[in-house]
């Protein structure tokens, strides 16, 4: 499935704060991210090691051998401080990538690196951010008073159909910079690379978090990945994560591809050593770990299908199709119970939606894992909707 930019789509839900959400403004105690074990293992009353956490959209497959054995192999570097240049790290991603290391910045994962980002975009007179948005944005926009500018993504004619409309609500000032995530999270769905290069040409500085694209296959990333316009576009940042595809949330581990003069002054505004010594050996290891990645596409679309026709089959759930490992599911019903339900009566953490506010308490959002763990999850579901 892909959509562009002149097609951007809109839930047709209100927004409840249209500059920056609150997740307990709309009804929810749950932290704003996913994946917090520990909240979720007190609410079912359980071990966290019982959780079956569907909440946050990582690898199930991982982490890949060669980066654990990488990491004990690492283990002596602990008593010496890191290469603050990380030369092999920015080595092998630009050997990934086909690029001169001069043009990658590791960092303490993508989040650290949004928050740089965030800074050079708040120097703008507009951020346009593409909502419903994952909510570090907000968060790293407002730490430097970014005046932000909601652009919906918008879905016609039923959650299961996505319809692209004519043109954008209104053309973009010049002075704008825009804030993109692709594939697009919560939704899944893919933009165009000719759109984001549209925004290229008028746009002082186009941000794209490409967090989820090593989740699709080489032949789909080189249709809509723009890491191969990065040397032609100075005013272009890719932001990508190690941690969700290689399954290592817990090492932090992202990087930015940008022209060095950006990232030169990136290094300078942050902290020495943001990336630790065992995260970069992991991520060397990684990279160069073409069997697991192998594994990873021939896994995700067939667990995905699974996944997306065991929701579908259930009343008041309606899923939506997406690119990526995880799926936006709209139910007639509140996602806010139905997560306390699941966790209580099955152990099983899913991601509601209050967090973003175009959604509210109506979608919830759950990680491809897998088929077994997909079938645990859907006869929970259609348990505690009343099937089954």
């Amino acid at each position: 499935m892909q959509d562009s930019l002149q097609g951007w789509q809109s839930l047709n839900l209100p927004l409840t704060d249209p500059q920056y959400p609150d997740a307990q403004q709309a009804g929810s105690a749950q932290p704003a991210h996913g994946g917090n074990i520990a909240w979720a293992a007190a609410l079912a009353n359980c071990s966290p090691h019982l959780i079956l956490d569907f909440s946050a959209s990582i690898n199930p497959l991982g982490p890949p051998e060669l980066a654990i054995a990488a990491i004990q192999a690492h283990l002596s570097d602990l008593r010496h401080y890191p290469d603050p240049d990380y030369a092999d790290l920015r080595w092998a991603i630009a050997t990934f990538h086909h690029l001169s290391p001069d043009w990658i910045l590791p960092g303490n994962g993508a989040a650290e690196l949004l928050t740089w980002a965030a800074r050079d975009l708040a120097a703008l007179d507009t951020v346009c951010l593409l909502a419903p948005a994952f909510g570090d944005y907000l968060r790293a926009l407002r730490a430097f008073g970014a005046p932000v500018e909601k652009r919906l993504l918008r879905v016609d004619g039923g959650l299961d159909q996505l319809n692209p409309f004519v043109s954008p609500p209104r053309s973009p000032d010049p002075a704008s910079g825009w804030l993109l995530n692709n594939p697009h999270n919560p939704t899944g769905t893919l933009l165009s690379r000719e759109s984001i290069l549209s925004l290229l040409d008028e746009s002082p500085l186009v941000v794209v978090d490409e967090a989820f694209m090593d989740f699709l296959p080489p032949a789909a990333q080189s249709q809509v990945s723009l890491v191969d316009c990065v040397e032609r576009y100075p005013n272009l940042v890719i932001v990508r994560s190690l941690t969700k595809f290689y399954s290592l949330p817990g090492l932090r581990l992202g990087y930015a591809i940008a022209h060095p003069d950006r990232l030169r002054r990136w290094q300078q505004w942050r902290d020495p050593w943001s990336v630790n010594s065992l995260a970069s050996a992991a991520a060397i290891a990684a990279l160069a770990d073409t069997p697991f990645q192998q594994r990873t596409w021939d896994w995700l679309p067939p667990a995905r299908q699974q996944l997306f026709d065991g929701l579908a089959a259930l009343p008041g759930l309606h899923p939506l199709p997406s690119a990526a490992n995880y799926l936006l599911v709209q139910t007639e019903g509140s996602t806010t119970d139905l997560q306390t339900r699941l966790l209580q009566q099955h152990q099983i953490l899913i991601r509601h939606c209050t967090s973003f506010p175009e959604l509210g308490d109506r979608f919830f959002r759950v990680a491809v894992r897998t088929k077994a763990e997909n079938q645990r999850l859907v006869e929970a579901l259609g348990s505690v909707v009343g099937v089954g």
